[in-house]
């Protein structure tokens, strides 16, 4: 026991625990407020037909609002995702697999919902 005085734990792994527990709360929080605001705007304010929905993605600060909380999505959906398989997935092969199918889905979203944006 008096061997173990002064020695340091050594901690091997990726070390990602508190930054990503960090980052999934505050994408969510983001994501939420989003919600929230379009919500509300979208019962109370904005009037019913596609005309006023494209109008109102037309602005560019509504584009660069949804850009934003899209790719927090997408890093929230990556690091919840990143972590099933690393607690679920024990063979490294298919954990492989399932990381680089899920970045190759995630970045076509991705792409996908910028041109969405883009279009409008």
């Amino acid at each position: 026991m008096a061997a173990n005085i002064g020695s340091k734990r050594l901690v091997v792994g990726a070390h990602y625990g508190l930054r990503d527990w960090l980052a999934q709360r505050l994408t969510a929080v983001l994501m939420a407020i989003y919600a929230l605001v379009f919500g509300i705007y979208a019962v109370f304010v904005l009037p019913p037909g596609y005309d006023a929905w494209a109008g109102m993605f037309a602005s560019l600060w509504m584009k660069v609002a949804t850009l934003v909380v899209l790719l927090a999505l997408i890093y929230h959906a990556w690091v919840g995702m990143r972590e099933i398989f690393m607690d679920y997935l024990k063979p490294t092969w298919v954990r492989l697999v399932a990381y680089v199918v899920t970045l190759v889905w995630l970045t076509v979203c991705a792409v996908w919902a910028v041109q969405i944006l883009w279009r409008v």
